[in-house]
Order: structure tokens, then sequence, then C-alpha cells
């Protein structure tokens, strides 16, 4: 009887500057973070190789560390970070790969993610891709206040991007705040179970409101009772997003 091949399942920590590319996920139009990698993981090994990330990004949105798993067959790999980092722009670069239990999901058992949100308030063409610069003074406090009403298990409809094909748009959020950078800027720390296609930057953008007192901090609490995206504020800009942890009970 013939040996069945043996498929290892292998986790992958990433970074990437998203400036340039059209989001994570392939799509017909656009240079992807994802078609990237694959393309160079496939020209290693001499046959198609696909992964599956921990979550997606939209255009120009960053990663500081980003999770992926793939399956390949055989007892060891082709190609390693090192390897595979030779075949890519210098906009991403992979960090390590290693060996997890055959059902490990990079998506599906992520626990915990954790994204920033940066903002600067002086014109600085240094901080332009991966911190937004903003015209107005900003009520810090106040939007803090806001964001302890974002805390807990909630439906988070009003912050997410219409006719997406999730099942529910429950999550639960553990921390969100404003925290002071070096310098003049700050960045919107935001960790829960789960996030919605473009929630964080929905949520943002509510804040900006609160922070040039356009809005109460308690109108968050009634932005999310009305389940309605027309109801909160335009989404922020992508280039001060960045997905910069994913946790695993494993």
């Amino acid at each position: 009887m013939k040996e069945q091949p043996i498929v290892k399942r292998y986790f992958m920590e990433l970074g990437y500057d998203g400036s340039s590319f059209s989001g994570w996920q392939i799509q017909p139009n656009g240079i992807t973070v994802q078609e990237s990698i694959e393309k160079a993981m496939s020209t290693i090994a001499q046959k198609p190789v696909s992964i599956v990330g921990a979550g997606r990004t939209d255009a120009g949105v960053h990663a500081a560390r980003m999770v992926v798993h793939f399956d390949f067959e055989g007892d060891t790999l082709p190609f390693d970070a090192h390897k595979i980092n030779r075949l890519l722009p210098r906009t991403i670069t992979i960090y390590r790969i290693y060996e997890v239990a055959t059902d490990a999901h990079a998506r599906f058992d992520a626990v915990e993610r954790t994204y920033h949100y940066r903002i600067h308030f002086n014109r600085d063409p240094f901080l332009r891709h991966f911190s937004t610069f903003v015209h107005h003074p900003l009520d810090i406090e106040a939007m803090n206040r806001a964001a302890l009403f974002l805390l807990g298990k909630q439906d988070f409809t009003s912050f997410s991007k219409l006719h997406t094909d999730v099942k529910t748009n429950i999550c639960t959020v553990k921390r969100a705040e404003w925290v002071r950078e070096e310098g003049e800027g700050y960045r919107f720390e935001i960790t829960a179970d789960r996030f919605l296609r473009d929630m964080v930057r929905a949520i943002v953008g509510t804040l900006f409101l609160i922070g040039r007192g356009k809005m109460a901090p308690e109108g968050i609490r009634n932005i999310l009772e009305q389940k309605d995206r027309s109801a909160a504020g335009m989404s922020a800009p992508a280039e001060g997003l960045s997905l910069v942890d994913v946790k695993y009970n494993f």
C-alpha cells in the first residue's frame, strides 16, 4: 500500500507597510500582500502554496505583526524566512515560520487582536505613511471618555462596512484608549476578540467628531444602539492604522 504523503501545517509571522498595496486579500485588480507572499513561496517551492491570514487589512493599512498559516507536503520546507524575503519587496518582511498542530487556524484560533491608530498635528513628510495628519485640535480626554462605551461584548454593526459576509457583528472589546506618543502625536490602542471590516477606522472617525466637540462622548452609546452605519462618523484615513498583535492560546 502506498504511504500517504505527510502534510504539515505551519504558522508564519510577518509585517508589512501597506502603503503601496491594495489591501491584504488577493483581488483581480491591484497588487496585494497575500498575492506577493504566495508568489514568492510558490516560486521557491515550484508548486502553488496558499496562505490563510489572521485577518484582512484594507488598502493602505499596515501590519507590525500579521500571522498566517499554510500547509506543506513533506518532512521539511524548501524555504525559510530569509529565502522568502529575498523575493519579496522591501515593504514586506517575514519574521519566522514554525510548525503547529494540523488543525491550528490562524484566523479562527486567534483569541485577541490589537490595532493602533496614530495621529499627529504638525505636518511631517516622514510620518505621512504611518500616521494621519489632523488639522484641528482634539479633546483627547473627551475621546477617551467616549471610548469607554466601546468596552465589553456588543453589536458593532454601526461601525462595520455594509454588506460583508460575516455571520455576526458581535465583538468583545477589551481595551480602547488614546495614549500620548513621543513628541506631539497620539495613538489609539484597541484590543478585541475580533474586528469587523472598517471597524477601527469607523470608530476613530467618530471619535474625531467627539474630539472636535461635534458630539458628546455619550453619543457613542446611542450610535451602538442604532445598529446603523450611517449613525457613525466617516472612516478615518487608512494610513494611520496598523495591526500590531494577534494572540493565541497555544
